[in-house]
């Protein structure tokens, strides 16, 4: 990925999405040529020269001050995931590419005695690209029960949450508001683009998704950022039904996430998926995807 054209489009694009009356500007009716603010009126909001914002955008400024880009944050009315994506794009523009293909991820052994402990709750641990590095059994059940358990197990099998939700159909059933989620997942491999800029994975992950599914296209073009965190679906799982249910992420030192989905205590979705571990065979329930051999 260019880091620089990418720092351009980023900021293209969230001043395409303001407004002169949302940022206090008085609009006098004269036609604008494109969306959105003028690069001048953005440059005077951050206080800072026309040129200068104008090259920054062009990729020809690489080297804005933090205080400059907070500036800028706070005129494109960026919130605080935005704005570290913001200072992200900005560093890895100032890089030098690394010219390696990062090291295949992998799951440390205290993570997979975590999810050994967390037991009938479903949870999955995602990679930077959105890879299942791993499941427990109430995870794989959960999320995809239509795949093959050990497929995490193999670097070269793994399912890609990205791709499951905008490529395949059980998936996007799954999700009730199936628009909702897909912006999540375009907003956290968005937010991973700026913190990796260099993964050649990542960007063919990008490419391919961008080719195959005109949602996933048009929500990339829009520049949205989302951090991971607490998020609540209604899901309908073909076996137990609807339940609502939130999935909370952890991060790990790895800069893995570590998804867990629960349920109001009582609730009749509780209830489902007490009912969906407990179909389960009992001496998978309690444990996680066998160990990767040593030949990964």
């Amino acid at each position: 990925m260019d880091a620089k054209r990418r720092l351009g489009e980023f900021l293209q694009a969230r001043r395409s999405q303001l407004r002169p009356e949302d940022v206090g500007l008085v609009d006098h009716g004269d036609r604008r040529r494109v969306a959105g603010l003028r690069r001048e009126e953005l440059a005077m909001l951050a206080g800072v020269s026309a040129s200068y914002y104008s090259r920054l955008e062009q990729g020809q400024s690489s080297n804005a001050s933090s205080e400059v880009l907070d500036a800028v944050a706070r005129a494109l009315r960026l919130d605080e995931a935005e704005r570290r994506h913001l200072h992200e794009l900005a560093a890895g523009s100032r890089r030098k590419p690394v010219g390696r293909r990062p090291a295949v991820e992998r799951v440390t052994p205290a993570v997979r005695q975590l999810l050994a402990m967390i037991g009938d709750a479903p949870a999955l641990v995602l990679g930077r690209r959105s890879d299942v590095l791993a499941w427990n059994s109430a995870g794989h059940a959960l999320f995809a029960g239509h795949l093959d358990p050990a497929a995490p197990d193999q670097p070269e099998q793994r399912p890609n949450m990205a791709r499951l939700v905008f490529l395949d159909e059980h998936t996007r059933e799954l999700y009730a508001d199936w628009p909702t989620k897909a912006r999540a997942v375009v907003g956290a491999l968005r937010l991973a683009s700026g913190q990796h800029v260099d993964d050649p994975a990542l960007a063919s992950l990008v490419g391919d998704l961008s080719v195959r599914s005109r949602e996933f296209a048009s929500l990339w073009a829009d520049h949205r950022v989302k951090s991971s965190g607490d998020a609540v679906y209604e899901m309908r799982h073909p076996l137990v039904g609807s339940l609502t249910v939130t999935q909370q992420s952890l991060r790990t030192e790895n800069d893995q996430h570590i998804v867990v989905g629960t349920t109001v205590v009582g609730s009749p979705s509780h209830a489902a998926m007490t009912l969906l571990a407990h179909s389960l065979d009992p001496q998978r329930t309690a444990e996680p995807a066998r160990e990767p051999s040593s030949r990964e």
